[in-house]
């Protein structure tokens, strides 16, 4: 595997919102989605989530995920929003209903990863062993063009020296790039990159209880995939798949000028996700103006207002999908990224023109309810991946990417794909 990896900006909390609450706590979650509506005052400190072109002064923060599943709703937001929106809202909250929202202690660090020549399930495999195997918790988000890796800031030297360890070098002087020795063809644009031609990492959610120590970490992938079964079992952790939720993953035409030039770019230079190829679907056609609106810009205005600088129809549609409270809906935008979109084909109908991706496709989320494991527990998606990988023999052309949330995870294959997948794990699990 060729891949090139970065550190986004920012530090980031995850947000355990039960579905119950989530109408109640829908507005901060639209306030995070477009942070300049609530108070222009803080646009210079807190914007830079919303999908404003890279060049402009909100590129700070970087990452945001939104994801509503049939367990929970999950929030990945910038750790001054978790402060400064979420929890003042949890506070208004009544305190039996407010002990059920989590907000992480612990402060994440984002890394995107672009990599090629390698399938979707493998890819993900080699991608969160070491970093499980030296016993760091992370959090894995596949996206239409990328995989994100979350890990605790905390944790981020030993990272950086487990990546070392597996033939990385650094390239710079600040010692925040490394490089393998055959460096990907795409071109990291992010501020701390790397490149690796190896494998990487995966685990579970948040630590909110510092007070539990981890497990000694596994000597090797088979003892790792041993090790998360056997947690899993004993947490009476069982594999499901939600009747008739069938979903796809797209992508958004984002913003204007510059950004549509950035979308090219990435489109040419995917990494080749099982289910992220630009072939049919919806096109929007940037010809026309993503933001909506078409008209020209004041000419007394300094700089484009942050309207100006997003697809309005895009983020209309993501709004009308978030009020209706989706059976499945996952948002990512990250900073330099166009946005990414997996969701129940039933939405597709909202959003019009705005999507580019297989929106034919029908990929099945199989369920991994992880609320009753501590937030330490490493190795989730390396052992569930790699045990898939080696029991169905995937290989090129096979669609397997992973999204976890803060107290669950989704392993998300093809239709024809999920059913022998499902098999595997439960047997895998003795039932």
């Amino acid at each position: 595997m060729n891949a090139q990896v970065s550190f986004l900006d920012g530090t980031l909390s995850l947000i355990h919102i039960p579905l119950d609450l989530y109408s109640t706590l829908l507005q901060p979650i639209l306030q995070i989605l477009l942070p300049p509506s609530q108070d222009p005052s803080k646009q210079g400190t807190l914007e830079g989530l919303s999908l404003t072109d890279s060049g402009g002064s909100g590129g700070g923060h970087g990452f945001l995920n939104i994801s509503v599943t049939p367990l929970e709703c999950s929030i990945v937001c910038d750790s001054a929003w978790a402060e400064s929106v979420f929890e003042p809202a949890i506070r208004k909250l009544p305190k039996a209903q407010a002990r059920t929202v989590a907000v992480s202690k612990d402060t994440y660090a984002a890394l995107s990863v672009y990599g090629a020549g390698m399938d979707a399930g493998s890819r993900v495999v080699e991608l969160t062993s070491p970093l499980a195997l030296a016993n760091i918790p992370i959090f894995f988000i596949t996206t239409y063009y990328s995989d994100f890796i979350l890990v605790p800031v905390k944790d981020r030297q030993t990272v950086v020296k487990t990546l070392l360890a597996k033939g990385f070098v650094f390239s710079d002087d600040d010692q925040s790039h490394l490089v393998s020795a055959n460096p990907s063809p795409t071109s990291a644009s992010h501020r701390h990159a790397f490149s690796f031609s190896s494998s990487h990492t995966h685990s579970r959610v948040p630590s909110d209880d510092t007070t539990t120590p981890p497990s000694p970490p596994s000597s090797n992938v088979n003892d790792l995939q041993q090790r998360t079964f056997d947690l899993l079992k004993r947490r009476n952790v069982v594999p499901h798949i939600a009747p008739d939720l069938v979903l796809v993953q797209c992508t958004g035409i984002r913003g204007t000028g510059a950004q549509h030039n950035y979308h090219g770019h990435r489109l040419h230079h995917s990494h080749g996700h099982g289910h992220g190829h630009h072939n049919g679907g919806h096109h929007g056609n940037p010809s026309r103006g993503s933001n909506g609106g078409g008209g020209s810009r004041r000419g007394s205005r300094t700089h484009p207002c942050w309207v100006d600088t997003i697809d309005a129809r895009l983020y209309t549609s993501v709004v009308a999908a978030l009020v209706a409270q989706p059976r499945f809906l996952s948002v990512t935008l990250a900073h330099e990224d166009p946005p990414s979109l997996l969701l129940d084909r039933e939405l597709l109908g909202l959003f019009g023109e705005s999507l580019v991706g297989p929106t034919e496709g029908a990929l099945v989320p199989i369920f991994l309810d992880l609320a009753d494991l501590p937030f330490e527990a490493t190795g989730i998606v390396s052992g569930v991946a790699g045990r898939l990988v080696r029991e169905m023999r995937m290989g090129e052309g096979s669609e397997l990417s992973y999204l976890a949330t803060a107290r669950s995870g989704a392993v998300v294959l093809s239709g024809e794909q999920a059913g022998v997948a499902l098999g595997v794990l439960m047997e895998a699990f003795g039932e």
